[in-house]
């Protein structure tokens, strides 16, 4: 007796965990049912996947979609759109709006915006504040709740955990894994008049230097390991983070960005000026040369775009006035899919850096992989497909991308949400129905 699917996805190669595969996929009630030859099956609807890979939905675990209080950058409805067009399903958005996400009100209040407006699925981290330690343990656990995310720097006002005191007692409360931004805050804040003197981007990197970010890195693993706490280190910039988190890799797990595996110092502050400013900095070659080894050695766990987008009038003032941050929740793809036309990493390690990895990290429930009774999420691309990076294909709200212009190799050109086609080249379709991300850790 044959079976009967919502939707078929067939004749792709498909990135499964047991290997990659020229077959079909069955989708029923937004899960894959059936992998293998499904040719006279019932079916609804088809997508002809021939010539295309079909990847696990790819899940961008850090983004800075500015709602509330910042919607002239950004909102939920415009960067999930971007994120959609991009061919990423799901993102992780930051506590860093106005007001901070650092109470469950203001966490809930982000899932209700979220409704009917998100084009992909998507989940909220919760701001570590001296002021709301003793509730973390309870809404870390929250439905949609991403986890905790610590600054401890770059960063102000009570979402700044800058002494070793405080980050000590947000560690001991609670169990998911913890998030962290690494600048250490005294550093940053002895250091400033190197930028103050400069008044160029070119000394961006120079101010908040590899020891700035390797000293808090530090701190952190060290109060983790004694609280046996597990910890994730965000956009990891420098060689000698790297080599000292391979060595404690128990606990601590890894991100780092598209951004500084393309971009080097000193050469893209003279060409893009402002745009390529973001903390931690776009570092020299030998620091991308290290990113790019701890990528093939396994040091890195996941990537993530830090889309943290500016309008053109913010960034075009003078240095350091100018706020730090870019676009990438679009770009991520195709960046890191030239980067694998180009020989850098397998498209299998790109899977995995993308959506096992997010899986793995951060305990999702039903994502993260090609899998019987997974959610039927998935980013489609050509690899063969050459295509232009402009700011005019960037849907962000803000218009821009410090990859205007750049030549790529390899296109996302669908995206499937829970098997409900979001993004067909290039055109978004139907209308916003992303849904929370849900985490085995939390509240059923």
């Amino acid at each position: 007796m044959s079976q009967s699917f919502d939707l078929v996805l067939a004749n792709g190669t498909v990135v499964t965990p047991g290997g990659t595969a020229t077959t079909d996929i069955g989708i029923l009630g937004g899960r894959i049912t059936a992998i293998g030859d499904l040719r006279g099956s019932a079916m609804a609807d088809k997508i002809d996947c021939t010539g295309l890979h079909v990847l696990p939905g790819v899940i961008d675990t850090q983004v800075h979609f500015r709602e509330p209080g910042l919607e002239h950058k950004e909102d939920l409805s415009t960067g999930s759109a971007a994120a959609a067009m991009g061919g990423v399903v799901a993102f992780f958005e930051m506590p860093n709006t106005k007001p901070g996400t650092t109470t469950d009100v203001e966490l809930l209040d982000k899932l209700k915006r979220g409704e009917g407006r998100c084009w992909t699925d998507h989940a909220f981290f919760l701001g570590a504040a001296a002021d709301n330690i003793d509730h973390l343990a309870q809404w870390e656990r929250i439905p949609g709740c991403a986890g905790i995310k610590v600054f401890m720097g770059s960063s102000t006002g009570n979402l700044l955990v800058a002494d070793d005191e405080t980050l000590a007692k947000v560690i001991a409360q609670g169990y998911r894994r913890i998030a962290v931004h690494c600048e250490d805050e005294a550093r940053l804040i002895a250091r400033k008049s190197i930028a103050d003197a400069a008044g160029h981007p070119r000394a961006h990197h120079i101010w908040r230097d590899a020891e700035t970010a390797l000293i808090a890195t530090k701190r952190l693993v060290k109060l983790a390991e004694a609280a046996k706490r597990r910890v994730h280190v965000l956009h990891v910039t420098t060689a000698e983070e790297m080599e000292f988190l391979a060595d404690h890799k128990d606990l601590v797990t890894v991100e780092t960005t598209p951004q500084h595996l393309t971009l080097t110092a000193p050469d893209c502050y003279e060409t893009l000026g402002t745009y390529a400013q973001m903390n931690p900095p776009i570092r020299e070659n030998h620091h991308r040369g290290a990113l790019w080894r701890a990528i093939n050695n396994g040091t890195v766990d996941v990537l993530g775009s830090d889309h943290a987008p500016h309008t053109r009038e913010e960034k075009d003032k003078p240095y350091p006035q100018s706020p730090s941050g870019m676009t990438g929740v679009q770009t991520l793809v195709p960046i890191m899919l030239d980067h694998v036309n180009q020989g850098r990493l397998s498209l299998e390690r790109f899977v995995d850096l993308t959506s096992a990895g997010p899986g793995r990290i951060y305990n999702l429930a039903g994502k993260g992989r090609i899998a019987m009774g997974y959610d039927a999420d998935f980013t489609l691309v050509d690899m063969k497909a050459e295509r232009t990076i402009t700011n005019q294909w960037i849907v962000s709200r803000c218009g821009w991308t410090p990859f205007d212009g750049k030549k790529v190799k390899g296109w996302p050109m669908a995206t499937i949400i829970r098997g409900q086609l979001v993004m067909s080249d290039g055109q978004l379709i139907g209308d916003p129905a992303g849904k929370p991300v849900r985490f085995q850790e939390c509240y059923p």
